[in-house]
């Protein structure tokens, strides 16, 4: 029997094949859609030979809730140039990028400060894609404001100048997983954080690689306090001398740790200016330096003296 005739077997696969997490896209459960800026056309039924041109047509072909994906051919870019530009506003999609390095599927940020994608739908997940900000004091361009959504292998760069707060979220956001992302920040002064996080329950960050110039914090939760964060197993360079690595509010509640290296540019700064959250729990190892060729130290967070 054909691959084609795969879902008519006795019983059926209603959930697909996957070979090595990859989905076999003629046993997928939802529709199927192509994107490729090079060679398509927002016409026709967005198939493989003939892709759709943008992701923001392919969202409108989509059924909320259908386990639709959408499959972006390496060397794709999407260049947004307004707020909202990008809208994904149509729940339960997968966006999948194909493609390594600069290859990668791109959204890239230029002509106004206040481009950016919209997350606004539930239940979006977005794998292996490139976001670049062409444009300086960039606010927010990814802005993340609904549930159980999930960003896995993605970069963040900065291209030209410093984004202000690359990553975005709203109280909405409960439950975002982000996976394996890497931010290429600026040198220069001007940025705030990599994710500003606005309240929200069950957030967590975990495989990170950050660098950039951070007044607020690399990671930050300062507005509205969230419930039970989750941030762990992870890199981050502070090239700015506030020498802020992850600032929660006060109320905010969770984990931060294990796993976490953190480099300084302040020699002088004391160490626990890093990691602040007073209502957070803090799990070794942590570790902090400063100078070139320093051995990490334990950040001095107090220590549980529980027997």
């Amino acid at each position: 029997m054909s691959a084609n005739n795969l879902t008519n077997f006795p019983g059926g696969y209603p959930n697909g094949v996957t070979m090595r997490g990859m989905p076999i896209l003629n046993t997928h459960g939802g529709d199927v859609y192509w994107v490729d800026s090079g060679a398509g056309a927002d016409t026709g039924k967005g198939t493989f030979d003939r892709p759709f041109k943008t992701i923001d047509y392919s969202i409108g072909r989509c059924t909320a809730n259908n386990g639709d994906l959408v499959m972006v051919k390496p060397g794709h870019t999407e260049t947004i140039t307004a707020a909202a530009g990008l809208a994904i506003d149509v729940a339960g999609i997968t966006f999948l990028g194909l493609g390594n390095g600069s290859d990668r599927p791109t959204i890239n940020y230029t002509t106004a400060v206040g481009a950016d994608m919209d997350i606004d739908a539930a239940n979006t997940t977005m794998e292996n894609f490139l976001f670049t900000g062409n444009i300086d004091a960039l606010t927010g361009p990814i802005d993340i404001n609904a549930a159980d959504c999930s960003l896995y292998n993605i970069e963040t760069r900065d291209e030209t100048g410093q984004t202000t707060d690359f990553i975005a979220t709203d109280a909405n956001a409960d439950r975002l997983l982000i996976d394996g992302w890497v931010h290429r920040g600026a040198a220069a002064d001007g940025g705030d954080s990599a994710i500003t996080i606005v309240g929200g329950d069950d957030v967590e960050i975990r495989n990170f690689n950050i660098y950039g110039n951070f007044d607020q914090g690399a990671i930050e939760q300062v507005t509205t306090a969230g419930v039970r964060i989750n941030v762990h197993d992870g890199y981050i360079w502070n090239a700015g001398s506030e020498d802020l690595a992850v600032v929660l509010k006060s109320d905010t509640t969770g984990r931060v740790g294990p796993n976490i290296q953190v480099k300084l540019a302040d020699n002088a700064a004391n160490i626990t200016e890093a990691f602040v959250g007073a209502a957070a729990q803090f799990f070794q190892p942590i570790e902090i330096v400063n100078l070139v060729g320093e051995t990490s130290m334990k950040t001095n967070i107090t220590a549980s003296t529980d027997a």
